[in-house]
Formats: C-alpha cells, structure tokens, sequence
C-alpha cells in the first residue's frame, strides 16, 4: 500500500490540493505571459519544499525537521518574489546582513531538498564543489582561482538569474513540470493498459514474445515516463510474472525489463528531462532534437530485439498464450487512450508550429477529458475523482523530485561558471586526449559513466557536458552529437554494476541475484555502449531532417552491424562464428 493510501482522508485532501496547485500554477504560466524569472523560479521551488520535506519524510523526526526546512525555504522564497525588482538591480551582489542569511538558508535548504529526495551523492559533489568556490584561490597550481568576494559569489547563485534561478531551473518550471503532468493524467487513466495492449498485439504471438511485448511496452511508457525505475515497477509488475510463468530464466527476464526500461530515458519525446534541457543548454529547438534523437533510440531497441531473439533460440521461448493476448477491439480502444494525446501534442508541435509546452497543454486537454472513461467507455464519478487525486498526487511528487535534483545541480553550474573551472577541465581533457577525438570520447564516457553511478542520469548528464562538451565542441564535434553522447553514457549506470538501479528492481521483482542480472543485462544492452560511439562514427545518423535518405541509410549500416554483434554475443553457436560476428559488427560500425 503507498504512502498516500495509508494516511488519513484530511491530510490526503491536502496533499491533493497542493498538488492541484502545482499543476494549476504550472500550466497558468503557459498562458500568463512574461513573468519575472525571480518571481516563477523561486515559487517552483516553494511549492516543491513540502512534498521533498513532508510528504515523503518517513519518521516522526523527519517529518519535524522537515516543516522546519519547508518554513524556511518558504521564508527565502517569498522574500526573492516580493523583493524581485530591487534585487534585479543589484546583479548578483549581496546588500546587507539579512541577504547573506537567506543566501545561505537557501544554499542549505536546496542541499538537503536533494538529499532527501535521491541520497547523499548529488549533495556532497555540490559541497565539493561551493567548498571550491570559495577556498579554490588558496590551491596552487594551474586549478586555483583569483577568488570571489563572498557578497558576490553567493549573490550570484542566489539572488540573480544564476544559480538556483538560472536557465536550468527555468527549464523545470516551464517544461519539464508540464510534460511531468501531461505523464501523470496519461498513467491515471487507461493509457498505461493501452500501451500493454498493444504490445501484447503487436509482439505477443512471436517466439519470444513476452520479452519483446516488454520491449515495446516499456518504449512506449518510458516515452512519457522518462524514468528507468518507474518503467521497471509498472511494466515490469506485469511483464516479469509473465515471463517467469513462461519458463524463462529469472536473471533472462529480470534484464529485458531492466533493459528495457532504461530505453525510456533515449526515447522522445520525454527522454527523462534530457531533451529539454538539451534545448536550453544548445539552444536547438525542441522537435529538432526528438528527431536527431529519434532513430538512435530506435536503433537501441532493435539491437534488444535481436538479443531476444537469439535468447529464444537458446531457449526455446514460446509465443505468449492466446488467451493472454487481448482482442482487436480492446487494442483500439485502449489504445486510443495514449494515442489521441499524442497526436494532439505532435499535431500541435510540428504542424501548428507551437511551442513543447504549449502544445502539451493541448494533449493535457485531451487525456484529461479521457479519464472520465474506462476501457468499456462508460463513466463513473468515483472513479474519475479517484484518478483526479492520484493525479494531483503524483504530479506534486514527481515535479518536487526533479526540481530537487535541478535546484542541486545549478549550483554546480554556478561554481564552474564564476570560477572557470569547466574551462580547466575542457584543457585537461585535451590535453590527456592529446587533441585526438576518440581519446576525449572514451575519457568523456568514463567520467559519465562515474558520475552516473552517483546522481541521475539527468544531473550526471548537466553536470559531464558543462565540462566535457566544450572539449568534444573544440574537437569539431556539432553540439548537438556532442550534447547527445554525454547524455547517453550518462545513462550506462542504470544498467552497468556496480550502482545499476534498474537492475536492483528488476531482480528484487524477479528474484534473482541482482549481478546474474545486471551481466546479463549489459549483454542484452549491448546498444547502449555502441550506439554513441557509432553516432560519432557515423553523423549523418541524427540528421533525418536535413539529409533524411543518408540518415536512413546510416540507420540500416548501423542496424545491420548492431545485430551482428547482438547475435555474436548472445547465440549458442561456437566460439569462433561468435567472434566473427563481433568483429564483422564493430568493423560495420565504425568503417
């Protein structure tokens, strides 16, 4: 039972309501025009605070403590709104003794918002990083700085239109919250059992076909999830069972919905957040990154395709059971559910020309009026209040957990930027590269692959291209390949030991040792380690809009080599066939 069906019917009521106005305020700022980003920013972060400190704070203490951060930071906030114009005018610096208190009460507060709500890594590499900021100058060497005024480095990141204010927090408030809430209204509803259903149609009666009913299942849910884990807990609660039933192996099943769902982070349009931070940090529009992103995470699925369907020859896996499989009619109906939202949001995106945000608003519009339904179509009040609060519920929840982790983050950006160390590091890495690109690709890879283990893919992803992509840019990488490579190994450690989230749940679900599934899952995964590299190798990739036909092309070269070393990898035949697909697949690759 969840933490919000077991508490009382008043405080539920409340949590609703507050979530109700996180979706209120969110969606009001699409149509209310210019307001001060010192006015939306700070009001995003208040509206967060009570969710991260009392909602999800479990123990008494916790809870105290808790109210006590969310009456502060609540205080800090109202004083950056009702002071936003006379603190514009002070750019960036600190006036008097009560700033400096609310700099550091909002430093504080922001640290132990991330802290709570995903753990202590993101918080102590932000530590790390303000620690330098402010005794940096004493360091020798090439990695000191000429140091920064107190007043002004702590009025940089707290009262100006940097730090906690800046562009990365703007991308949260204005987009990210809206796509946040466009997944909440879709997963209340008959969406979720939609996706299913569909692929349970599509995949179903083929050799393999629970694990490949995963596959597309978990592609079309993480498309508006964006999140591994939350993949894994809701496909994962009905595909793993399956699977298990079938005779599958534990460690087999546990990794195709562990792979899977990480999948969900690489595909458009939500991409976990990446794709619109993405627009803020290249400044490409949005649709143009789906589509450069787009064939890539096909790619990635296929490559777990083919991987399944060597597993079944190994295997014998059987098609899913007839009577496991739903009827055309309750395909079109439920599957109708996601699909008109997405039509909508696509609809208004690329044909009306409107911005992401404006056009989830419309596809918001349209999942909304869906809820009142079920898959029979008949109505029910109960039921449509019900999916209401979850909701209001989830929505508050989700939005306070990714502000968390931006708020965090963008006072690591802030650090690098006043103190020039992401400039260092780009001179570091060229240097060890020895100004050669594939050098600077393999140790970019491996400090996202680090730094993944820590903090979310999202953040690990902000935090690796503020430093590396400048280097990867000087190379003569175009930003946007660059930006989508970092944020592809960003996301290795869903799946790679020994920090593999997805995999924990997936084998905690399944019941198997979580190492069994995590080796097979980098088997199985074997796209996520190729595919960037591969897009480096091969450009034209992520350009179907400009050059569609040589991006189709590249896709079949890629597709072609990709199943080569899938099959090489997994199949039962001998050795030396096994190794030459690999190699064949790498040389299809990279020449």
């Amino acid at each position: 039972m969840s933490q919000n069906e077991q508490t009382p019917r008043l405080p539920r009521l409340i949590w609703v309501g507050l979530g109700g106005l996180s979706i209120v305020f969110h969606i009001w700022l699409i149509f209310s025009g210019l307001v001060p980003n010192l006015v939306s920013r700070p009001l995003h972060m208040a509206l967060a605070l009570p969710w991260v400190f009392i909602f999800l704070a479990t123990g008494t203490i916790a809870r105290w403590t808790g109210a006590i951060f969310t009456f502060i930071g609540l205080i800090c906030c109202s004083y950056i709104v009702y002071y936003e114009a006379a603190l514009s005018d002070q750019y960036g610096s600190l006036e008097g003794e009560l700033q400096v208190w609310i700099s550091a009460a909002l430093i504080i507060t922001v640290l132990e918002m991330a802290r709570r709500a995903i753990g202590w890594p993101l918080p102590i590499i932000t530590v790390i990083a303000l620690t330098y900021g402010l005794l940096g100058s004493h360091l020798p060497g090439e990695f000191g700085h000429p140091g920064l005024p107190l007043g002004s480095f702590l009025g940089t990141i707290t009262v100006a239109e940097g730090g906690l204010w800046g562009s990365l927090t703007g991308v949260s408030v204005n987009i990210v919250a809206i796509f946040v809430i466009m997944g909440a209204v879709l997963n209340a509803g008959e969406a979720g059992q939609g996706f299913m259903n569909l692929a349970m149609a599509a995949a179903g009666r083929l050799k393999g076909g629970a694990a490949k009913v995963s596959v597309l299942s978990s592609a079309l849910f993480g498309s508006i999830s964006g999140s591994a884990s939350a993949n894994v807990a809701s496909t994962g609660a009905i595909t793993l069972p399956t699977m298990t039933k079938l005779g599958y192996p534990r460690r087999l099943a546990g990794a195709v919905e562990a792979v899977a769902s990480s999948g969900g982070q690489i595909m458009p349009p939500l991409m976990g957040a990446g794709a619109f931070v993405m627009v803020e940090l290249t400044g490409t529009p949005y649709t143009q990154i789906m589509m450069a992103a787009l064939l890539p995470a096909i790619l990635y699925f296929f490559t777990v395709w083919v991987g399944i369907n060597a597993y079944a020859d190994r295997y014998d896996l059987q098609p899913l059971p007839t009577e496991q499989q739903p009827s055309r009619q309750q395909v079109i109906v439920t599957a109708s559910f996601f699909l008109v939202p997405f039509i909508v949001l696509l609809e208004r995106m690329f044909n009306g020309g409107y911005t992401p945000q404006y056009a989830a608003a419309g596809a918001i519009l349209a999942a909304f009026i869906l809820l009142f339904f079920d898959a029979k179509l008949s109505l029910s009040w109960s039921r449509t209040i019900s999916r209401l609060e979850e909701v209001a519920l989830a929505t508050g929840k989700q939005i306070a957990i990714i502000a968390s982790i931006i708020l965090c983050a963008g006072l690591i950006i802030s650090v690098l930027a006043q103190t020039g160390l992401g400039i260092k590091i780009t001179s570091l890495i060229l240097s060890a590269g020895g100004d050669q690109i594939w050098p600077a690709l393999l140790l970019t890879a491996l400090a996202c692959l680090i730094l993944g283990m820590e903090v979310p893919t999202t953040a690990a992803y902000v935090i690796c291209v503020s430093v590396a992509g400048p280097a990867l840019q000087k190379l003569g990488l175009e930003p946007l390949l660059a930006h989508l490579f970092v944020f592809w190994f960003a996301l290795l450690s869903t799946i790679t030991p020994p920090v593999c989230g997805a995999v924990f749940i997936a084998a905690g679900m399944v019941g198997e040792n979580w190492l069994k599934v995590a080796l097979t899952s980098m088997t199985l995964g074997i796209g996520l380690y190729i595919i960037p590299l591969g897009m480096i190798a091969n450009p034209a990739i992520i350009e179907i809009i400009d050059s569609p036909v040589m991006a189709l092309l590249m896709f079949v070269k890629l597709a072609t080599g990709l199943a080569a070393i899938s099959y090489g990898l997994i199949s039962n035949r001998n050795i030396a066939v096994r190794l030459a697909l690999v190699a064949a697949g790498l040389v299809i690759v990279f020449i």
